[in-house]
């Protein structure tokens, strides 16, 4: 039995419960405050919190039903990574009650949004018995409808891909504003180049129990969990309070592949149509059917959206698709999701803008060899990270080898070239990707003209 099995096994005996108790809220000098009380069996207590500081106000009254169904749907969120240290195979939940296709659906989050973490973990979770959830709590939450207008919100990590949405939006004159929850240096910067201030975004501000690090550091479970739906619950509340109709996220077709080809293991899971289609259902039938959550480059791949980066000069200096260096605003050039976002890009801009952006030439790095054939597909599984799909990782190296001509080429690309995969009379397979847009999407119409007339560009021709 491996050790991940074992501790799985061992956790849920010794903690077969996990309460989510309750939740508080309250006002502060115009900013909102919740924290919320998860209690695991004996009397460890897990009080994560978050503040809102809402920066555009609207004349909607929220009426305090849909308040707390917001609040208490964000703990049901947040109730996922504290889950996931010990695995307890009962979750009781208090305040209030959710019918079974509800919890039908969280079962099916948890299942699917924790696939990396118990692949990871060497766990094979029994669907029937993972977990059971149980409401102790009689107050029932309804959707209800309320007044919203037309304010677009878009969630602004920091990356390529948000940044693009952001800009398309913004000079399409959508009335768009950035949200952050806990930004980054590069978020901010994105958002700056894009012309929004401080005071034309909303920041959230989430704070995880100390407990839960201490028991990660203890050797309890760890790993990946779906903070994309996460996302999808706390984006709600601000779209809420500033009356919001549409919350526009930056997610691409390429997340909809599986991290391990053959299952349905994905570290884009949250990211992905799929959960998308779900949230959406969700929050028509639980929450409102006022909202509007949809993907403004679902139609899109990451070659798609690296061709439209490039021609945004002025993103290059500020943004950052390193989680690794995320917090510290740098690019540790060690990471796959560094290596991808190289490769993706290397097709439409030349080494020198390249090294301008990364600090040095990532194709040069031999130390990359291992991400470099996961990435292309040379090695059966991808990284568990943000990153396309394995045909278009393919596609834009053969479009960069094919950029030099005759020339010598860097480390990786000449192992690449050596390799099976490499096939210098085969047709590389970039225009039918730049030409390719998926019809699985959730886009009104106005947007979906929005998108198609960005792609006319003419830079989008190599």
């Amino acid at each position: 039995m491996n050790q991940g099995k074992k501790k799985y096994g061992q956790l849920r005996r010794k903690y077969p419960e996990l309460i989510y108790q309750g939740y508080e809220t309250h006002y502060k000098n115009g900013e909102f405050f919740a924290r919320y009380s998860f209690r695991l069996s004996g009397d460890i207590v897990f009080e994560p919190k978050f503040s809102l500081l809402p920066q555009l106000t609207s004349d909607a009254e929220i009426s305090d039903t849909l308040l707390q169904n917001l609040v208490f749907h964000i703990g049901m969120a947040e109730l996922i990574s504290y889950w996931k240290a010990t695995c307890s195979p009962q979750i009781v939940i208090a305040p209030h009650f959710l019918e079974p296709k509800a919890l039908d659906w969280w079962k099916h989050l948890f299942y699917h949004g924790l696939g990396e973490f118990f692949y990871t973990n060497g766990i094979a979770p029994n669907y029937d018995d993972f977990v059971n959830f149980k409401c102790t709590g009689t107050s029932s939450l309804r959707a209800e409808g309320f007044h919203l207008r037309d304010l677009s919100l878009v969630p602004l990590g920091g990356g390529k891909d948000s940044a693009v949405a952001l800009e398309i939006l913004s000079k399409s004159k959508q009335n768009v504003f950035p949200v952050f929850l806990n930004p980054t240096k590069a978020a901010r910067k994105v958002a700056a180049k894009a012309g929004f201030d401080k005071y034309q975004s909303i920041e959230i501000k989430r704070v995880i129990d100390p407990q839960l690090l201490q028991l990660n550091a203890q050797g309890f479970l760890n790993g990946h969990t779906p903070f994309s739906a996460l996302l999808a619950f706390y984006t709600l509340l601000p779209a809420a309070i500033s009356g919001a109709k549409n919350i526009i996220l930056s997610n691409e077709s390429s997340a909809n592949e599986p991290s391990i080809p053959g299952s349905t293991v994905n570290h884009q899971y949250s990211k992905s149509y799929a959960f998308e289609s779900d949230f959406r259902d969700y929050c028509q039938n639980y929450i409102s059917w006022d909202f509007n959550y949809f993907s403004f480059l679902r139609p899109l791949n990451e070659l798609q959206i690296a061709a439209l980066f490039s021609g945004y000069e002025k993103y290059h200096e500020a943004f950052r698709s390193c989680n690794v260096g995320s917090k510290t605003g740098v690019w540790c050039g060690k990471c796959p999701k560094c290596l991808f976002t190289f490769i993706i890009l290397s097709p439409f801009l030349e080494p020198k803008a390249l090294i301008r952006i990364f600090g040095r030439n990532l194709f040069e790095d031999d130390g990359q060899v291992n991400h470099f054939e996961q990435l292309c597909g040379l090695q059966p599984e991808k990284p568990f990270d943000c990153i396309g799909t394995v045909d278009e990782v393919n596609v834009a190296i053969h479009a960069t080898i094919e950029k030099y001509s005759g020339n010598e080429l860097p480390i990786l690309l000449q192992h690449y070239a050596q390799s099976a995969l490499f096939d210098p009379n085969k047709k590389t397979g970039t225009k039918e990707l730049l030409n390719h847009f998926d019809n699985s999407h959730f886009l009104p119409e106005s947007y979906l003209k929005i998108l198609k007339t960005s792609m006319n560009n003419k830079f989008l021709e190599i």
